[in-house]
């Protein structure tokens, strides 16, 4: 990779200073295990609550966001890999939702760099597969304790905060380069979804395969700048989706990347080189969108550790503590349920 000038660098520090702000409940460490001082879940959400405080009912991050439903159909190529139900080949249900990195549910589109999708698969056999998937290629650092100091830099309000820490952590040099070159793209329907964190699938022999997995459109948009972006309004991103789907369905290729023994498995910063074995295990459809206020997604919470059985975690320490991040913000917001505004569905249902 080519060395950046000194003024691109600044540059780069700038754009994830702002990329940081919005994504830091995505993927918050509150796990505890690595320091002697355990940094709880409720520290840390009221770390990451904006200076107007949060948007009570509302997730604590990722707020502002849409549901879908539809169906994954799985081919049975992923068989070969898992012996989880949901790659035999058969169609099963799924309940997810499209949303982007914000702590507002009334932000602008254009404000966040970082979009998200949240998926949940059912099978016949009672089982649940949860997973959080963002379009970044990559995290911008490398281990929960370093993604804790990279939020005390960016809200600090020491002026070479974040400069002393892209020093001590030379990887987010690629995120920031990610973030302020990636065209955006005009829909939902455009954009790859990655899980970033490494899993471990397990066969029917026992054997264990590091993987990671992504979701990849069908649909071919033509990027645009940030700019042209944000002429298309402040909402357009679920007002896009709901007319797109509701004249045809999408769908997603679902691909799982097969790491090889000396890939790392613990460092999401890290991609994985582009040759890696990939096999494409099925297609995601979505066919109904609806508005989050009323919609099947709302009280689900995408904890990645819900897994079905022939899917595990592996040393990757991310989804302990995002799973800590969202149950916090998911006790927080139930409890705060009659500040959430109901749709006009459930407004009606009240009328005499």
């Amino acid at each position: 990779m080519a060395q950046q000038s000194p003024g691109s660098s600044l540059t780069s520090l700038a754009v994830i200073a702002v990329v940081i702000a919005v994504i830091a409940g995505a993927f918050a460490y509150t796990g505890g295990w690595l320091s002697s001082d355990r940094l709880s879940g409720a520290k840390l959400v009221q770390a990451l609550t904006p200076p107007t405080g949060p948007a009570l009912g509302h997730r604590r991050n990722h707020a502002k966001g849409i549901c879908f439903t539809g169906q994954f159909d799985a081919n049975s190529n992923g068989t070969a890999l898992s012996k989880a139900e949901v790659f035999a080949a058969g169609q099963y249900p799924v309940i997810g939702r499209f949303n982007f990195s914000t702590p507002d549910p009334n932000a602008s589109d254009a404000t966040s760099r970082v979009r998200g999708l949240g998926l949940q698969i059912s099978t016949p056999d009672g089982a649940v597969w949860r997973s959080a998937m963002i379009d970044p290629p990559f995290f911008p650092v490398a281990t929960p304790d370093a993604f804790y100091a990279l939020l005390q830099a960016s809200s600090s309000k020491e002026p070479d905060a974040m400069k002393n820490f892209a020093a001590a952590h030379p990887e987010i040099a690629a995120f920031g380069a990610w973030a302020g070159s990636a065209p955006w793209t005009p829909s939902y329907a455009g954009d790859t979804f990655n899980g970033l964190n490494a899993f471990l699938l397990v066969d029917s022999s026992g054997a264990t395969h590091a993987v990671r997995w992504s979701l990849k459109p069908q649909a071919e948009l033509k990027g645009m700048s940030g700019e042209e972006f944000a002429k298309l309004g402040p909402d357009h991103l679920a007002a896009e989706i709901t007319a797109r789907v509701a004249a045809a369905p999408q769908r997603w290729n679902m691909v799982v990347t097969v790491a090889d023994p000396s890939d790392p498995t613990a460092d999401p910063s890290k991609a994985w080189p582009a040759d890696r074995k990939s096999v494409e295990v099925g297609t995601l459809t979505v066919d109904k969108i609806q508005p989050e206020a009323d919609g099947p997604c709302r009280d689900i919470n995408f904890d990645p550790t819900i897994l079905p059985d022939g899917i595990m975690v592996s040393d990757d320490p991310f989804p302990a503590a995002r799973s800590a991040a969202y149950a916090k913000s998911f006790a927080l917001r139930m409890s705060e349920e009659k500040n959430y505004p109901r749709g006009d569905a459930a407004k009606e249902d009240t009328q005499p």
